[in-house]
């Protein structure tokens, strides 16, 4: 069963749906039992037009739902002739219903959890995880927002900050490992740039293309996190950040700064450097203050800590890191770091310890174990 496949076409389907006259509500459920049954039975006979045939199944799915609801009456006109089947017709909805499920009568946390479940393809215990809130509640999120826009009409495009949003979290999802949607969050990313002239949009792609150049330097070949500072600069994709870099210009040339712009501005000092210890930190700073400027972001003000420490030495770090709540997630990871680079390495080794039991994968939970073993390895001094 090839689910690229599957995600890739979900969105065109429901399209098509749409476009035949389901509500979007009604249109996502037929999919999604599509989808089940598509599991079920492609393995041992996989069809040779896969879209005409979720656009079939689809299709009597939801008229089958329609005509067992007690509103059939309201919908004879709709449901009186079935279109026959064949191959669907190749349009690709899928930018088209990102706009969609950023309705202006969502939302913004509702929107994007939509645009999540029925344009990007994860499961709904996948959304809950991003979201860091239990299934059942993103369970109820969803039902709500698709409730609310079974009510209205989608005639015109969603809020272009909040298709943003969805895009990044996407991309974010896809680095998590358990769904990888990194290149189809840039590939409408990409549709988005060449259909809208808004410098934001030309940021996100730019801040995507510059945190994927180094994506295969990441980890190791068995899988350990590799922080930024070791990882081989040479195994970075230095056409991606080409790319990248020329995106991100044109955009800060139209001098309106947005949130997306300044990290990905923050990503291409760090592209730029040769080394970790050529980063120009001082500019790194001052563009993590641009971004508490736009955003106000506890966790930007965390990052910028770092940054700090970087730039200022260890003891500004701590003191910037001291201001922020400890709650925050990674906040004891970060102080661990600062303390050892500081010179303290007992309480330094007691927080990467503390740092991996709150960490959010198994990844990180081993690479700041790692931390600490490597810490209380040294000779006292």
């Amino acid at each position: 069963m090839d689910e690229a496949l599957l995600r890739d076409l979900t969105p065109n389907v429901i399209g098509v749906l749409v476009r035949r006259g389901a509500d979007f509500a009604a249109a996502e459920d037929a999919v999604q039992d599509a989808l089940v049954e598509a599991v079920r039975t492609w393995s041992a006979d996989p069809p040779r037009d896969p879209k005409g045939w979720l656009v079939t199944v689809s299709w009597r799915k939801f008229l089958d739902a329609t005509r067992s609801d007690a509103s059939r009456r309201r919908r004879e006109d709709l449901v009186e002739e079935e279109p026959a089947p064949g191959p669907a017709v190749d349009v690709d909805d899928t930018l088209q219903l990102y706009f969609r499920c950023a309705h202006p009568s969502l939302t913004p946390s509702s929107a994007v959890a939509l645009t999540l479940r029925a344009v990007g393809g994860l499961t709904t215990r996948q959304i809950a995880a991003a979201y860091l809130v239990p299934e059942a509640t993103m369970a109820q999120r969803i039902s709500r927002a698709k409730r609310t826009v079974s009510g209205v009409r989608l005639d015109r495009p969603g809020d272009v900050a909040t298709v943003l949003r969805v895009l990044y979290l996407v991309f974010n999802e896809g680095y998590s490992g358990d769904v990888d949607l990194v290149a189809e969050a840039i590939r409408i990313t990409r549709r988005l740039a060449a259909a809208i002239d808004h410098p934001e949009v030309a940021g996100l792609l730019a801040l995507m293309l510059l945190h994927h150049a180094r994506r295969a330097a990441r980890t190791t070949s068995t899988g350990r996190l590799v922080p930024l500072a070791e990882q081989d600069r040479g195994r970075w994709d230095t056409a991606a950040i080409a790319e990248g870099v020329e995106v991100l210009q044109a955009a800060l040339a139209r001098d309106r700064l947005g949130e997306f712009q300044a990290q990905a501005a923050i990503a291409a000092l760090h592209a730029d450097a040769p080394t970790a210890g050529e980063t120009d930190w001082v500019q790194i700073v001052e563009w993590y203050d641009e971004l508490v400027r736009l955003t106000d972001s506890p966790v930007v003000r965390l990052n910028r800590a770092v940054a700090v420490g970087e730039a200022d030495g260890p003891r500004a770090g701590l003191a910037a890191l001291a201001a922020l709540d400890d709650s925050l997630p990674r906040h004891t990871a970060v102080a661990a770091y600062l303390h050892e680079r500081d010179g303290d390495r007992a309480r330094a080794a007691r927080l990467y310890a503390e740092a991996a039991g709150q960490a959010p994968n198994l990844a990180e939970r081993e690479h700041l174990t790692r931390q600490a073993a490597r810490l209380n390895a040294l000779p006292d001094r």
